[in-house]
């Protein structure tokens, strides 16, 4: 069985998951794909359902009533695929902001040695594409605002696009990640890297999406600034590895 499953959200991309799963399927190494669509009303759900007799047992997807928040659903899919002992354990979005090409980057940089492999817009400098100042200054000032109040050193607190070895997944209490936007990303890498794990960012270009619409709101930005000092305050409480 191949060793690398790759999990997308999705909501309304029915302009990118074809080309997308189509894309991973071309890379010279045998990913999975697992899509977890939260009810789009512009039929990604159908779309992918259509392309699984082509590439069967190799795209699966998991359907969900409406819009749950993409924290929820990397944890089921992380929960899937622990369940099915995959080996390495990526994430991803569906809009090609994140390049398909670099998962063989990821997955080498974890088969050498970390637990956990970034996809990192800031590690060296600032490599992002097509979004406006406003927006580059959000993020990396998130990240910026991140290392500040937790003392973690990571370039790209926020981002998206990364491996985790099984056992980093198995390890973490998953029903005690508690947020579901940004902030669901940092609190993954704070608590990767509490419970004493390898974490390795490595340099990618982000480029914004050309087709669809962004799912940004206020309200996610909002969670992971507020959440970002409660994180921090109940970690204080908490002892790491859990369970010992």
């Amino acid at each position: 069985m191949p060793d690398s499953i790759v999990i997308i959200p999705t909501y309304n991309e029915k302009e990118n998951i074809e080309r997308m799963i189509r894309k991973v399927f071309s890379l010279p190494h045998d990913f999975h794909l697992l899509i977890i669509d939260d009810g789009s009303p512009d039929g990604t759900g159908n779309i992918v359902k259509g392309l699984q007799a082509e590439f069967l047992g190799k795209l699966f997807i998991e359907e969900r009533a409406g819009k749950q928040g993409l924290g929820t659903a990397y944890i089921l899919g992380f929960k899937w695929a622990i369940s099915r002992k995959y080996d390495y354990i990526f994430e991803m979005d569906a809009d090609f902001s994140h390049n398909p090409n670099d998962l063989l980057r990821l997955r080498e940089t974890c088969a050498e040695g970390a637990d956990m492999a970034i996809g990192s817009r800031y590690v060296k400098g600032v490599n992002v594409v097509n979004w406006p100042m406003n927006r580059v200054l959000m993020s990396y000032y998130a990240s910026a605002y991140v290392r500040l109040i937790t003392g973690i050193d990571i370039k790209d607190a926020t981002a998206g696009f990364v491996c985790y070895k099984r056992k980093v997944l198995q390890t973490i209490k998953l029903d005690k990640i508690k947020f579901v936007g940004y902030a669901f990303q940092i609190e993954m890498k704070y608590t990767t890297l509490k419970h004493g794990f390898k974490v390795v960012e490595i340099p990618i270009i982000f480029t914004d999406r050309t087709e669809g619409v962004s799912k940004m709101s206020t309200r996610i930005f909002r969670e992971a600034f507020l959440g970002v000092i409660q994180m921090r305050i109940n970690s204080i409480f908490r002892k790491y590895p859990e369970g010992e």
